[in-house]
């Protein structure tokens, strides 16, 4: 009987890699409905940056010890994990500030910009050859980012709105630094130091701005950054096993979790321009992989040619 495609070890790896990938959507969804519950409860947004990154080392130190132990201490770059933390961080507070303030699926949808603010970024600071068709799907994908923020003066003065997409940016910066210093750099070791830069800013800020949580709160801090550290690991896992352009699409299913976690914690329902500028953010950004994906397979077919 021959094999069906399923049967194939890529097949099953793609697979693999996809259901990685998913449920590390589902961790980030989790984590920022324990963002915006603790933030609720009274508690700083900056200690709850402490939070995330501290418990985070926990899972980290289970898969990096027994893999790459001590050796993910060595770098050559240390210039470049300073620069990559402290971008990241900026967009991660904002990120958080934005879920604080937002509906859930408000803020995540909102996140959804980072690949387009990529995209500008990688042609102005990397100066990355961008052709008209990802400069059209970037143009596409910030009408939709519109759509969902509802293009008034008084829209655009939503604080939470403005956090978020400054955490978009901020999260697209970061993934630009990822880029750079991922060429000499190896990934745990990138992830290693700004989860320490993310603890450590957080640790220097609680004499200014600690508020002592009760024990379910404090229970939920820990199991978020529990949660941002699985989440973290699992999407290493997805790109080690599958191609970053079978997966990566996925990453837009963090919008179902994050509806979810929000009609049953706070009873939010999204708004339909919400859920119709998502799409078409999601659908620019599916586009711009499409295209890059493309690029680099044919950069390689003429490199072996």
């Amino acid at each position: 009987m021959a094999a069906t495609a399923s049967d194939r070890p890529d097949a099953q790896r793609i697979g693999l890699g996809i259901a990685y990938r998913v449920g590390a959507m589902a961790c980030m969804a989790a984590m920022f409905a324990g963002v915006k519950w603790t933030a609720g409860q009274g508690i700083p947004v900056l200690e709850i940056v402490f939070f995330r990154n501290a418990f985070a080392f926990i899972p980290l130190a289970i898969y990096i010890l027994p893999t790459t132990g001590l050796r993910v201490l060595k770098t050559r770059r240390p210039l470049g994990h300073l620069a990559r933390a402290v971008v990241g961080l900026t967009g991660m507070v904002c990120g958080f500030f934005a879920a604080s303030l937002l509906p859930l699926t408000e803020s995540t949808a909102i996140s959804f910009a980072a690949p387009l603010f990529m995209t500008a970024l990688s042609a102005l600071i990397l100066k990355e050859k961008v052709g008209k068709h990802r400069w059209g799907a970037v143009a596409v994908g910030f009408v939709g980012v519109l759509i969902m923020v509802r293009p008034s003066p008084t829209e655009f003065a939503n604080v939470g709105v403005l956090f978020g997409l400054a955490g978009a940016l901020g999260a697209a910066g970061a993934m630009i630094a990822i880029r750079e210093i991922g060429r000499t750099e190896p990934g745990p070791t990138i992830v290693f130091y700004f989860t320490l830069a993310g603890m450590l800013f957080g640790l220097a800020s609680l004499p200014f701005a600690w508020v002592t949580p009760e024990p379910f709160t404090l229970a939920i801090l820990v199991v978020m950054g529990l949660l941002g550290g699985v989440g973290q690991l699992l999407l290493t896992q997805a790109l080690k096993v599958a191609p970053v352009a079978a997966v990566a699409p996925f990453d837009y299913t963090q919008l179902i979790w994050a509806t979810g976690f929000g009609f049953l914690i706070w009873g939010d329902l999204p708004r339909p321009a919400t859920i119709a500028g998502a799409l078409v953010v999601a659908a620019s950004g599916v586009y711009i992989l499409y295209r890059e994906t493309r690029q680099l397979r044919q950069a390689r077919r003429d490199a072996a040619a």
